[in-house]
């Protein structure tokens, strides 16, 4: 059987730089390549954290006016942290959209939510 490797995810960003900022910022992802189609009126953002070789791949097309419909069917990108409370406070403190801490039933709070400039969710996670 032939296996596959996850290489990236891809979203479509209405602000470039909104969008970047809050990446770099709020989960301290940094910009691995970048590929700019002028002429098709699209630029490709690559973005990975310092552990894995996972990209976040940030489609902005220029010409975009209205916002992107998040499908029903997708639910969130993840990421895990070592200080889930201080990432928790720190993004509270950025004025992003953060839910509260969660935990499934029966067990402590080891995640929450928080949105970024076009509403795409990621879920931070306590890093057991």
């Amino acid at each position: 059987m032939m296996k596959c490797e996850f290489t990236h995810a891809c979203i479509r960003v209405m602000d470039l730089e909104k969008s970047l900022d809050f990446y770099q910022n709020a989960l301290g992802l940094k910009e691995s390549r970048r590929k700019d189609f002028p002429e098709h009126k699209f630029t490709l953002v690559y973005l990975k954290d310092d552990i894995t070789d996972f990209e976040l791949e940030l489609t902005y097309n220029y010409d975009q006016k209205e916002p992107y419909q998040i499908g029903n069917g997708f639910s969130h990108l993840a990421v895990l942290v070592d200080d889930l409370e201080a990432m928790h406070q720190k993004h509270k403190e950025m004025g992003y959209e953060v839910t509260d801490l969660k935990g499934l039933p029966g067990s402590p709070p080891k995640y929450y939510f928080i949105s970024d400039p076009d509403g795409y969710r990621t879920e931070i996670i306590r890093k057991e």
